[in-house]
Parts: structure tokens; C-alpha cells; sequence
């Protein structure tokens, strides 16, 4: 794994995350992070995203907003 690119890096996260590498290639993106602080700062936002879905679709309209965007919809789609 030596050697990738940062693009190459960042295509395998998920795999990465998921423990699904072999150690060969995880010990390459371990090495890899070590030297690019970029890369490991695209990894904790990567490992974050999970959180902020759940965090923003648990958020709540208040009654008032909800009410009003479905007239809104309802009437956009009978135009």
C-alpha cells in the first residue's frame, strides 16, 4: 500500500472502517495517515458523517413550519 495516492487512500476508507483490509494495506493507510494530515482529517470527517445524518433526521419543524411546507408541497404539486 505504500506509496498510494491521497485518492487512492481515500477510496478505501470504507473498507478501512470496516476492517475489511488486509494487513498489508491497512498497515498502508496507517503509514499513509502518519504522513498527511489531510487524509486523516477527510477520515474523522468520514467517520462522523454516520452521526450527523442520525443527529439532523431526529431533529424535529415545529408544528407551524411542518404545517406550512406541506400546503407548500401539496400545492406545488397541483401546478
Amino acid at each position: 500500500m505504500s506509496g498510494k495516492t491521497c485518492q487512492e487512500t481515500v477510496a478505501l476508507l470504507a473498507d478501512y472502517l470496516e476492517g475489511k483490509l488486509s494487513p498489508a494495506d491497512r498497515a498502508g493507510l496507517d503509514e499513509h495517515f502518519v504522513t498527511c494530515p489531510r487524509c486523516v482529517r477527510f477520515l474523522r470527517s468520514y467517520q462522523e458523517t454516520p452521526r450527523l445524518v442520525r443527529d439532523t433526521t431526529a431533529a424535529s419543524l415545529p408544528e407551524e413550519v411542518r404545517d406550512r411546507l406541506q400546503r407548500f408541497l401539496a400545492e406545488k404539486q397541483r401546478k
